[in-house]
């Protein structure tokens, strides 16, 4: 059981790393609470895990789902919604969020992807989701919230020998192929949920992968040894700077700033 437990929210909860991550939350003594569309799916997480009916692309309908909690994981997802999909998902879920929670505290945990930075793949030709995911990230950093961002490769394509985890940090591995890094979604839950809890991974962005190795039992050292995220900047350190913010989209400059402000007022009271 973790030394602190916390109220946990889990958005994306009966996706294929939500539902992993519900259940690490579980097992290390934390309360948890899922958001989700279909309360049938959200029955599935288990009698423990506290049911809200919510929809990301709705501001009002997040509110609730965030009364009391200490913590928010994200590990949604557009599935192949396309450009419109990535940006209403993978972007405005985390914008929505953040505007429903207002003045109030909660740690973040977001999970994004190895590559996120690569704009000139086909993926992301196609799908603009990494753009919209790195946006997403930038609204995390601007929030003045403590967060971790985790970039994880190839869900599950480890081999049952590969479960040394590596954290990276520059984004330089884009080939688009499980060349880049493969991690086990368990994992990918576990670090997410250890982060919660680690002064270590405060303010920190990195790509996480497995090498062949047996796991670490105690992340803390992993989570030390990168650096944190510079203040004041939109991108993860290291990473290159390829998406200039006076060519962003008008909308998401002002979500950029209400972000900002926030922050300012929060500081201020």
């Amino acid at each position: 059981m973790s030394a602190k437990r916390l109220n946990i929210l889990v958005i994306g909860a009966t996706g294929s790393v939500g539902r992993l991550v519900v259940k690490e939350a579980l097992v290390r003594g934390h309360a948890v609470r899922a958001l989700v569309r279909d309360i049938r799916k959200g029955r599935m997480l288990g009698d423990k895990v506290e049911i809200c009916l919510g929809d990301l692309a709705e501001t009002d309908s997040i509110g609730m789902a965030l009364e009391g909690v200490d913590a928010i994981v994200f590990t949604h997802g557009s599935n192949g919604g396309g450009k419109l999909g990535s940006e209403r998902v993978d972007y405005g879920g985390v914008r929505n969020t953040l505007e429903a929670l207002g003045d109030r505290k909660a740690r973040i945990a977001l999970m994004t992807a190895i590559g996120v930075t690569n704009r000139s793949g086909s993926y992301n030709q196609s799908t603009e989701a990494h753009d919209w995911k790195r946006r997403g990230e930038r609204l995390v950093r601007a929030s003045g919230l403590p967060y971790t961002i985790v970039r994880p490769g190839w869900f599950d394509y480890n081999d049952a020998d590969q479960q040394k985890l590596v954290f990276l940090q520059g984004d330089t591995r884009q080939s688009g192929t499980p060349r880049d890094g493969v991690i086990a979604r368990r994992q990918i839950a576990q670090v997410l949920v250890e982060s919660l809890t680690s002064h270590e991974a405060t303010n920190k962005t990195f790509e996480l992968v497995a090498e062949r190795g047996t796991a670490q039992r105690d992340l803390n050292p992993l989570f030390a040894a990168m650096c944190a995220d510079a203040a004041n900047e939109p991108d993860a350190i290291r990473d290159q700077a390829n998406m200039p913010i006076d060519a962003e989209p008008e909308r998401v400059v002002a979500d950029l700033a209400s972000a900002r402000a926030r922050r300012a007022a929060t500081a201020s009271s």
